[in-house]
C-alpha cells in the first residue's frame, strides 16, 4: 500500500488515525482576506493550539486545502505539524479565481506549465514566493521544502469556461502522472456531475476524486449518489455550519447515504476559516468540534462505530492509495 505524502515526509496509512478531509490552519493576508475577511489565518502559535486541541480529542491528520499561488503558508503547516505531532497534508492545484488577483499568473498561464508545477510540487516540493511570481516550471523547489500530498482544484458556479477548461486539463494532467488524490470545490449552482464526465474523459480515475462541499451545494441528493455509485469520494463539511443548516440535517445527509449503500464513499471535515478556530474566536466551534460534538450525534442517530471509522480514516486512506 502506498504512502501518504505528508508536509513533515511520506507516513504509513496505519498511522493516519481520525482524519479531517478538508481544513485551512495556515492562510496568509491576500486576495483571499480581501473577498472575505475570515479567510486569513497565520498566526502559528493559534493554529497550532487548534491542531493540539484536535489531537488530544483524538485527532491524527489534517488535509490543508489551500492550493499554490493563494495565500499557503506551507512552512508553517510543517512547523505545526512538528509541534502538534498531527500529520498534515498540504495542496497544489488552484482555487476558484475570485480569490486571485486579476493579474495573477494562475489566470494565464499554459495548461502545460500549470501541469509541470503542479506535479513539481507533488514530486519535488512546493514552491515559495508564488503569489505573485510565477514558478519556473522546469526549476525544483527549493531542496528540503516540502511536498504537496493532493490536487486541489475549484468548480464554481460559470462551469467550464475555458479559462477553468484549460486549468482542470492541467490539474487531470499532474494527477495522472503524480496518482495523488485530485480534490474539487463545489461550488453552489455548479454542475458536479459535468465536471465529473470531462475528468474521466481525460482519465482520470473517479476513485481518486474528493468532491467538496456537496452537502451545501447539492441539494438533490441523487446527485451525490450518482457521484458515489460511479466511485468518487464526498466530503461533508457542512458540520457546526448554521448559516447553512443544522446538525441534524447534516446527519440527515449521512443517514441518508449510509442507509443507500454509501459508507465507503463518504469524508468529512469542517471547512475552517479564522472564524471558526477557538484559538481566533472564542466563540467558534474548534477544530475538535466533530470529534467531541459531532461523533457523539452521529452514535445517537444511530451511525454505528464502524461507519464513523469508516468515514474518518478507511476511506481517507482508500482515496490516497487507489
Amino acid at each position: 500500500m502506498r504512502q501518504i505524502m505528508t508536509v513533515t515526509g511520506p507516513a504509513e496509512p496505519d498511522a493516519l488515525g481520525f482524519c479531517h478531509s478538508h481544513e485551512h490552519l495556515a492562510l496568509g493576508k491576500g486576495q483571499s482576506f480581501i473577498v472575505n475577511p475570515v479567510l486569513w489565518i497565520d498566526d502559528a502559535e493559534k493554529s497550532t493550539q487548534e491542531v493540539i486541541a484536535f489531537r488530544e480529542a483524538g485527532g491524527g491528520t489534517l488535509i490543508d486545502a489551500q492550493p499554490v499561488g493563494c495565500g499557503r503558508m506551507h512552512a508553517m503547516l510543517r512547523a505545526i505539524s512538528r509541534e502538534s505531532g498531527v500529520n498534515i497534508v498540504a495542496s497544489t492545484g488552484f482555487h476558484k479565481m475570485c480569490f486571485y488577483p486579476e493579474d495573477h499568473w494562475i489566470r494565464t498561464a499554459s495548461a502545460e506549465d500549470l501541469a509541470k508545477i503542479f506535479l513539481r510540487e507533488t514530486k519535488d516540493g512546493m514552491y515559495e514566493d508564488s503569489d505573485v511570481i510565477m514558478p519556473d516550471p522546469d526549476a525544483a523547489a527549493p531542496a528540503g521544502a516540502p511536498r504537496a500530498g493532493q490536487i486541489k482544484t475549484a468548480l464554481d458556479t460559470e462551469g467550464l469556461t475555458p479559462l477553468y477548461e484549460r486549468l482542470f486539463r492541467a490539474a487531470a494532467a499532474a494527477q495522472l502522472s503524480s496518482l495523488v488524490p485530485l480534490m474539487v470545490h463545489i461550488e453552489q449552482g455548479s454542475d458536479p456531475l459535468a465536471l465529473l464526465r470531462f475528468l474521466t474523459d481525460l482519465g482520470v480515475k473517479p476513485e481518486q476524486l474528493i468532491f467538496c462541499h456537496m452537502d451545501r451545494a447539492v441539494a438533490d441528493l441523487g446527485v451525490h449518489e450518482e457521484a458515489a455509485r460511479a466511485g468518487v469520494f464526498l466530503e461533508y463539511d457542512t458540520i457546526a455550519r448554521f448559516k447553512y443548516h443544522s446538525d441534524e440535517e447534516e446527519l440527515r445527509i449521512f443517514r441518508h447515504m449510509l442507509d443507500a449503500g454509501f459508507g465507503d464513499r463518504l469524508l468529512f471535515s469542517l471547512d475552517t476559516t479564522r472564524a471558526r478556530l477557538r484559538a481566533y474566536d472564542p466563540s467558534a466551534p474548534g477544530l475538535d468540534y466533530i470529534l467531541r460534538v459531532f461523533v457523539p450525534k452521529m452514535l445517537e442517530a444511530g451511525i454505528t462505530g464502524e461507519q464513523i471509522r469508516a468515514v474518518s480514516h478507511d476511506n481517507f486512506v482508500r482515496v490516497f492509495t487507489a
